[in-house]
């Protein structure tokens, strides 16, 4: 009888392996670049800065480094990561050569971005033309959510400055597209902004909405069949008249800051008006109620605008607010959506912290940290990030069913890019050949065979 040494088997290795890919499942992220036509778009965007004889496509390197932040990289040399597979990714441009483009992206600065962002909505559109019902404008209304986040810098690099919470970095505003509670969400604006930028700058909002509208099929650029949802920082009377001017009539459920007039309004509640709020399933929340509130604290805003208060026991431990009433946490937004419950309407603007799963997936795709000292090569990196998280929203969209598509970027990677496989190269063909034992082999061949069934990009 032989004694075991530890709880897990001793394995010998060595090097000089052959005909074996590690990241094998990176494939749907490869084969969602090709059905999209992303691959088309970017180089096409990015023509204009590729330079005679050169070896490399500026928009593949840019792809690339984009796959390779999809893929969990933090920085420009984890593009190597790429470079090691040439029978999954092709030719893959060297650590300078990458460094080189991004400076000159940086350089080339508002037409670069907006070349970038052009093509980004056009392959945008097509994928939703893809999915079909299960695209976010399938039933006919798009949320798209704004947001800050808080970089952190660990060195001085431009822009960085002190922020609100105190510690020093950069404070972008993003926007996602809501996938419901069926998917994940998609980034369609993200504004680099410094450190001390406020957070309810309402032109920062303004303009983050603009290029997130910009994103969305022309048809939901305007209108009450988009909503723009905010926290507190988007509730500000600029940003609201913006959002309802004449001629935008865009929807909106925006967070408000509880102001000495809501609260004295909030006291003169009855009983008798304050409804039950509900969960998603129906059923109803337990410590919590909605009203709607009425009277001067409504004055200056704009016609049609609703004011929506709740009311909730606070969860055991957390420390009330001045604003709060009754040893009740209040929480107010307003919205200009008319005959719906103010229930149903409080559980759509409850549901904008789906926003902060977007961040954190944002978070774990590059945003974690800026990588460059320029702020111009930071906003290019920001971009990069946006096609990653397009990439990690896109594929599941058209390939994945079930709870597979709720999956977040580190499970992705963790259960289905990272894993291995055994390239075969019979006749003029390549294949991979993925392990038989592993559990999610089913899943990643059932995802490329409906990306393989979309049909090509014209």
């Amino acid at each position: 009888m032989k004694k075991r040494i530890g709880s897990y088997p001793r394995v010998r290795v060595e090097g000089g392996g052959r005909g074996v890919v590690s990241r094998a499942g990176a494939v749907l992220l490869v084969e969602t670049v090709r059905k999209s036509g992303l691959d088309q778009a970017i180089s096409a965007a990015l023509a204009p800065w590729r330079k005679p004889r050169a070896v490399h496509d500026p928009g593949k390197i840019l792809l690339d480094v984009a796959l390779a932040v999809a893929l969990g990289g933090d920085c420009l040399a984890d593009v190597g990561t790429l470079r090691a597979e040439p029978a999954v990714f092709g030719p893959v441009a060297s650590d300078p050569t990458v460094s080189r483009l991004i400076s000159t992206l940086a350089s080339g600065g508002q037409r670069v971005l907006a070349a970038l962002r052009t093509a980004r909505a056009e392959v945008r559109e097509h994928v939703w033309r893809l999915a079909g019902e299960a695209a976010p404008d399938a039933d006919g209304q798009v949320i798209v959510d704004i947001d800050g986040v808080l970089v952190l810098a660990h060195s001085e690099k431009q822009d960085a400055a002190a922020t609100w919470k105190k510690p020093f970095g950069h404070h972008p505003l993003m926007g996602f597209v809501d996938h419901g509670c069926g998917g994940s969400g998609e980034p369609v604006v993200g504004l680099l902004r410094p450190g001390n930028a406020g957070s309810n700058t309402a032109t920062d909002h303004i303009e983050a909405t603009r290029l997130a509208l910009a994103q969305l099929p022309k048809r939901l650029r305007r209108g009450r069949q988009t909503l723009i949802r905010t926290d507190s920082g988007g509730g500000t009377h600029e940003f609201v008249a913006w959002l309802a001017q004449r001629g935008r009539w865009l929807s909106y459920s925006v967070g408000m800051t509880i102001t000495d007039a809501v609260h004295q309004a909030v006291l003169k509640v009855p009983a008798s008006a304050w409804t039950p709020a509900v969960e998603p399933d129906g059923d109803i929340r337990d410590g919590a109620w909605v009203a709607e509130l009425a009277g001067d604290c409504l004055t200056g805003w704009p016609n049609g605008l609703r004011l929506i208060v709740r009311k909730e026991r606070p969860h055991p431990g957390a420390q009330l607010r001045f604003t709060d009433a009754d040893g009740m946490r209040l929480t107010c937004f307003a919205t200009n959506t008319a005959g719906e419950a103010i229930a149903t309407l409080e559980l759509r603007h409850r549901q904008r912290a789906r926003a902060e799963d977007r961040i954190r997936a944002a978070r774990a795709t590059g945003l974690l940290n800026l990588p460059l000292h320029d702020a111009a090569q930071n906003q290019i990196w920001l971009e990069i990030i946006q096609i990653a998280l397009d990439l990690l929203a896109w594929m599941p969209l058209l390939a994945l069913t079930g709870k597979a598509r709720l999956w977040e970027p580190r499970r992705l990677r963790l259960r289905l890019f990272s894993t291995a496989a055994q390239l075969i190269t019979t006749g003029r063909r390549r294949i991979l050949r993925l392990a038989r034992h592993w559990p999610w082999t089913d899943v990643i061949t059932d995802a490329l065979d409906r990306l393989h069934a979309l049909p090509n990009p014209g």
